[in-house]
């Protein structure tokens, strides 16, 4: 019972430190998770992240890293040809003729067992495999060696070209053969950044005439990290603007902070892109973009959207166990984790933990917690209970007393 009370007051004074709370739902196994931040975690946490901590029941703390999820993948694979034919004359030549499925085309890439050899090569193309016109003459295949698999990748460059079917000759007069496995080509994918939109209390436009510009107030509930803004114009339809965001500062002034606009960022708006900018990582409640029209009428501005990079923390959390979030504490600094020196070897494929129940204790609230017990309007209630309690016992021993005395 002491421990539970000593765990129970420990918990309750780390609590105490934090304005905000959250909840991380039951995860189904043991290991590390991927937590992803919501916006709104982030917005009352530092913006490093600095006061971010999870706790288990018993109130320790659990060790986790920030995985950056702000950059864009990259991913290849391989596409095949389909092989037409292919026809070996012993001592002479190989020829290989397939399909090729792309309206264009400027290389291809055949994948061959690993042999020690090197082979001159000619391709051509035809669209009724009958008439065939030169690509390549004589060209030299070389460096047929994987030391990590037993075949390789080689991309043969072209002229671009728009050729059905194409034909591979390649000259046997010197070596023996090559074993040809696939032809074909990479496609490289791109997956776009991860990102949360972020919603604006207010976003004002105001027209300026006299300087020539358009200026547009954005006012958040909290400051927000913005790291993206997107521009819908819908007119006029041709149009190029240079747009400057700008944050306030304070300034000392006569031992008074004076506010004053500074320069944070730069853009220009085009109507030949999708003017959607990144820009450097913004934390701000307000700010306001000015764009400068010149001579030409004001754009058409029919939407802004506002935009965070995601990003999470990776934890090793278990099955069944409850976990809470304690942010926005500006007494605290970043930890120190020894998980943080495993994070490149750490696959990120990772199962998701959610986060739930975000609340924020208002001043109101903290100050009645950070009263001690004997400041607390039930401690004075129960005082007064227990003080007319004593009173009536000594009133009752008092008239017994009397009467006692009265008998006598």
């Amino acid at each position: 019972m002491n421990k539970f009370l000593l765990i129970l007051l420990a918990f309750n004074g780390v609590l105490a430190q934090h304005k905000t709370t959250a909840k991380i739902e039951n995860v189904k196994e043991n290991g590390l998770h991927k937590i992803i931040l919501p916006a709104e975690i982030r917005s009352f946490s530092k913006e490093e992240l600095g006061d971010f901590r999870i706790v288990d029941s018993k109130g320790f703390e659990v060790p986790y890293f920030i995985l950056q999820e702000n950059n864009e993948a990259i991913s290849s694979s391989f596409s095949e040809c389909k092989i037409l034919s292919r026809t070996t004359i012993p001592k002479s030549r190989t020829t290989i003729i397939f399909e090729n499925p792309r309206a264009s085309i400027d290389e291809i890439v055949l994948s061959i067992t690993n042999a020690d050899v090197t082979k001159s090569y000619s391709i051509s193309g035809s669209d009724n495999q009958e008439e065939w016109f030169g690509l390549v003459n004589n060209s030299i295949l070389n460096q047929l060696e994987n030391n990590e698999n037993t075949s390789v990748f080689k991309t043969l460059p072209l002229p671009l070209c728009s050729y059905r079917y194409l034909k591979i000759e390649l000259n046997d007069k010197k070596t023996l053969p090559i074993n040809v496995l696939k032809i074909g080509f990479f496609t490289n994918k791109t997956s776009s950044l991860k990102v949360a939109a972020i919603f604006a209390k207010s976003t004002r436009i105001l027209q300026m005439p006299a300087e020539k510009k358009t200026r547009i107030y954005c006012i958040f509930d909290r400051p927000q990290i913005i790291n993206q803004i997107d521009f819908t114009i819908t007119s006029p339809n041709l149009f190029q603007r240079n747009a400057i965001i700008f944050i306030h500062k304070k300034k000392p002034s006569n031992q008074k902070g004076a506010i004053f606009p500074e320069i944070f960022s730069n853009f220009e708006l085009n109507s030949n892109t999708k003017n959607s900018f990144s820009i450097p990582q913004l934390f701000e409640k307000e700010f306001f973009i000015e764009i400068e029209n010149r001579d030409n009428p004001p754009l058409n501005l029919e939407k802004i959207q506002f935009f965070q990079n995601q990003i999470a923390v990776i934890a090793d959390l278990r099955a069944n166990e409850k976990y809470t979030i304690l942010t926005e504490n500006p007494k605290l600094q970043s930890p120190e984790y020894d998980l943080e020196n495993f994070k490149n070897s750490i696959n990120n494929n990772l199962p998701e933990a959610k986060i739930y129940d975000i609340k924020q204790i208002s001043s109101k609230e903290k100050t009645l917690k950070n009263k001690s017990f004997w400041q607390q309007s039930w401690f004075m209630w129960l005082c007064i209970s227990l003080g007319g309690i004593v009173i009536a016992f000594f009133t009752k021993s008092l008239v017994k007393d009397m009467r006692d005395n009265a008998s006598i």
